[in-house]
C-alpha cells in the first residue's frame, strides 16, 4: 500500500475534480432549475447567469450557496440556488416561509422579536429566519437601519453592523421578487396577457379623458386595467430589481437591457411586448402548477428566441454556471487540507513516512493544477486578467504561493515548501471564502482601474510580490514555531529554512519593485502623475523598503539569522496592511469600503506576528530546539 499511495491518492483526488466537469443537468418531469439558472440577467452592472445572481444573494442573506424548505413542510431539505430562486420568482408566499435570513446578534433578535434559541415547536433553528418571521418588525427595523446609516461606518457598534448587514439582506430579497412578476399577482400570464389586449383601447380611453369626453363601460374596464397593471409596475420600479428583459433591436450592449417595470411602461406607451415578458409569466404559470414540460418548453423557447442576438451571451452563462458547479477553489482548499495532513504525518518520522512527502508532492502539483484551472476559467468569463479585485487577489496570492513552495521543494526536499503551498494556499482561499460573502466577485471595473494592460502587467507582478513576501513570512512562522516551542528544529534545518526566507526575499523585492514602478506609470497615465502618497501607494512602497532592509541587513551582517527570521514576519504585517489595510482607512483613490470584520482579523494576524517577532529575539537558550 505505500508503494502506490503516492499514484493512488493523488489519482482519486483528480477524478473527483474531473467528475464535477459537466453542467448540470435536470431530471425529467421536474421543474428544470439547471436550466432556468442558465438565463441571462443583467446585475451589478455585468450580464450573468440567474444561477450566480442566486447564488450571490444567498451568500450575502444566508452565508450559504443553498437555501433550506425549514421545518413547516415536515423533515428540513436543501434548495439549490436556482431553486430557491424559482420560489421567489413565482411562488413568493411559500418562498417567505424559508428561513435565508441568518441573524445571530442577540439585539437584533431582540429588535425583531425573534427567540434567542431554538424553538422546535415552530420550526426554527435560533440562527435562522423567515421574511414572514421579519415582517411584523420591518418598521421598526427600517427605523433603525435609517439610524445606523447616518452613522460614520467607523463609528457603528457591532449591532448597527448586524442591523445593516440584515437591512441589506432584506432589500435585496425584495429586489429579487419584484424581478419577474408583480408581488401579489394571483395570474401575471393571464393579467399581462389582458393589459396587453387592453394597451390601445386604454390609451385612447385616457386621451378622451384628458380631453373631457365621457367614458363608456368598455373604455372604463380598458383603462382600469392599465392603470392596475401599471400601478403594479410603480411598485416594483421602487425596488429597482435586475434587468432581466433583453434588448429587441440585435447589437444593443448592456444599456440596452431592461427591468419587467420598465418594459411594462413601454409596452404601455405602445413599444411592442418583449418575449422576455410572455416567456417569464409563462414559466410563472407553469412553476404554480408543477408542469415540469411547460417549464421547460417555456425556457426552451425563450432561448430559442434569444439565440440569434444573444448567442454569445447564452454561452457565456453556461460556462459560468459550470464554473460554478465545479467549485474549483472550494475543491482546491480540500486539497490543501489534505496536503497539510499529509506534510505534518511525514515530519513526525521522516524516515518511516517517506512515501507521504511524494503523495503529498504530487497531490500538490494537483491542486496547482487545479488552481491554475480556475484562474483560467476565471479569466476567460471576465475576459480580464486575474486580479481584478480584493476576492481574485487572494485567489492569486494562494496560486503564487503554491507556485514558489513548490519551487523550494525542487531544492530542500524536505517537505517544507509543500507544507508552505498547503498552509499559504488554504488561508488565502479562506479569505476569498469570505469576500465571496460581500457580493458579487466577478463585478463591474470601476473606471479608472478598466485597463487590461496594466492590470496585467502591475496587478499581476505586485501581488506576485505580495505572495513571495508571505511565503518569506511563513516559512519564518515555522521556524519561530518549530524552534522555540518543539526540539525537532535541528541546525541543518535552520539553515535550510534561512536560505528559502532569503531566495524567496531576493524575488518578493524584485516583483514588489517592479511592480510599484509599473504602479506609478499607470498612476501617471491614469491620474497624470507618477506618485502622490496616496494609501495605497505608500504601503506598495513598504513592502519594497522592508524587504530592502531584510536584505541590506543580511549582506551588512546586522542581523543573524533569527533576526532575518524576525524581519521577515515583520514582513507579514507590512504586506497585510498593504493588502488589506489601506482599502479599510476609507480614504484614497484605492479605498473600496471598510470591511470591519476583516479589519478585526487584520489587528489579531498582526498581533500574532508581533508575538511571534518577539520570540525569535528571545534568547536560544531559552528555546526548546537548541540551535546554538
Amino acid at each position: 500500500m505505500k508503494k502506490f499511495l503516492p499514484l493512488l491518492l493523488p489519482a482519486l483526488c483528480a477524478l473527483w475534480v474531473v467528475s464535477a466537469w459537466r453542467s448540470p443537468s435536470d431530471k425529467p418531469g421536474t421543474i428544470p432549475a439547471n436550466a432556468f439558472g442558465r438565463l441571462p440577467v443583467i446585475a451589478n452592472g455585468r450580464v450573468q447567469p440567474l444561477d450566480s445572481l442566486a447564488r450571490n444573494s444567498l451568500l450575502q442573506i444566508r452565508e450559504k450557496q443553498t437555501a433550506s424548505t425549514g421545518t413547516s413542510e415536515g423533515a428540513a431539505r436543501t434548495l439549490t440556488a436556482s431553486e430557491w430562486l424559482l420560489e421567489l420568482f413565482f411562488q413568493q408566499d411559500k418562498a417567505d416561509t424559508r428561513p435565508v435570513f441568518r441573524i445571530l446578534h442577540t439585539e437584533v433578535k431582540g429588535l425583531l422579536g425573534l427567540p434567542l434559541d431554538p424553538d422546535p415547536a415552530k420550526g426554527m433553528d435560533g440562527k435562522h429566519f423567515s421574511w414572514n418571521n421579519l415582517a411584523p418588525k420591518l418598521p421598526d427595523l427600517m427605523q433603525e437601519a435609517r439610524r445606523a446609516q447616518a452613522v460614520k461606518s467607523e463609528l457603528h457598534t457591532p449591532y448597527d453592523r448586524a442591523l445593516l448587514q440584515l437591512w441589506n439582506g432584506v432589500t435585496l430579497y425584495r429586489r429579487l421578487e419584484a424581478a419577474a412578476q408583480p408581488r401579489d399577482t394571483d395570474d401575471w400570464e393571464r393579467e399581462l396577457r389582458e393589459f396587453t389586449a387592453a394597451v390601445p383601447a386604454g390609451r385612447a380611453a385616457a386621451k378622451a379623458q384628458q380631453e373631457g369626453k365621457t367614458l363608456d363601460p368598455k373604455e372604463t374596464a380598458a383603462l382600469e386595467s392599465l392603470i392596475h397593471t401599471l400601478q403594479h409596475a410603480s411598485d416594483m420600479q421602487t425596488l429597482t430589481p435586475p434587468l432581466l428583459v433583453p434588448p429587441i433591436t440585435p447589437g444593443l450592449g448592456p444599456e440596452g437591457w431592461q427591468r419587467t417595470d420598465e418594459s411594462l411602461f413601454q409596452v404601455a406607451k405602445g413599444e411592442p411586448v418583449p418575449s422576455a415578458l410572455r416567456a417569464y409569466a409563462a414559466m410563472g404559470t407553469a412553476y404554480r402548477a408543477g408542469n415540469g414540460a411547460a417549464f421547460s418548453a417555456a425556457v426552451e423557447t425563450y432561448r430559442q428566441e434569444l439565440g440569434p442576438n444573444l448567442h454569445k451571451v447564452l454561452k457565456k452563462c453556461a460556462s459560468e454556471q459550470l464554473f460554478s458547479n465545479l467549485e474549483p477553489f472550494y475543491k482546491a482548499t480540500v486539497l490543501y487540507v489534505l496536503i497539510g495532513l499529509c506534510v505534518m504525518i511525514f515530519t513526525l518520522a521522516p524516515a518511516r513516512f517517506a512515501g507521504l512527502r511524494e503523495t503529498a508532492h504530487r497531490l500538490t502539483l494537483v491542486t496547482l493544477l487545479l488552481h491554475t484551472a480556475g484562474l483560467i476559467f476565471r479569466m476567460v468569463l471576465e475576459g480580464r486578467p486575474p486580479v481584478t479585485n480584493l476576492y481574485s487577489s487572494a485567489v492569486f496570492i494562494g496560486w503564487g504561493a503554491c507556485g514558489l513552495g513548490l519551487l523550494l521543494e525542487r531544492f530542500w526536499k524536505n517537505g517544507i515548501g509543500l507544507l508552505a503551498s498547503s498552509s499559504a494556499g488554504f488561508l488565502t482561499l479562506i479569505i476569498a471564502h469570505n469576500l465571496a460573502q460581500s457580493g458579487d466577485t466577478m463585478e463591474m471595473m470601476r473606471a479608472v482601474l478598466d485597463t487590461n494592460f496594466w492590470l496585467a502587467t502591475h496587478v499581476v507582478i505586485v501581488t506576485l510580490g505580495y505572495s513571495a513576501t508571505f511565503v518569506a513570512g511563513l516559512l519564518a512562522v515555522l521556524y519561530v514555531v518549530l524552534g522555540f516551542f518543539t526540539s525537532t528544529l535541528t541546525k541543518e534545518s535552520a539553515q535550510s529554512l534561512s536560505k528559502m526566507v532569503y531566495g524567496i526575499v531576493c524575488f518578493a523585492a524584485l516583483f514588489s519593485f517592479i511592480g510599484t514602478v509599473l504602479g506609478g506609470i499607470w498612476a501617471d497615465q491614469s491620474w497624470g502623475r507618477f506618485w502622490g502618497w496616496d494609501a495605497k501607494e505608500n504601503g506598495a512602497l513598504m513592502i519594497v523598503l522592508w524587504n530592502a532592509i531584510f536584505l541590506h541587513a543580511r549582506w551588512g551582517g546586522i542581523a543573524r539569522e533569527r533576526g532575518l527570521m524576525a524581519l521577515a514576519l515583520g514582513g507579514n504585517i507590512i504586506t497585510a496592511w498593504s493588502w488589506f489595510g489601506v482599502n479599510m482607512l476609507g480614504i484614497g483613490l484605492h479605498s473600496y469600503g471598510f470591511m470591519s470584520a476583516a479589519f478585526s482579523w487584520l489587528m489579531l494576524f498582526v498581533a500574532t506576528q508581533l508575538i511571534l517577532m518577539a520570540l525569535a529575539l528571545i534568547p536560544i537558550r531559552l528555546w526548546r530546539s537548541r540551535l546554538a
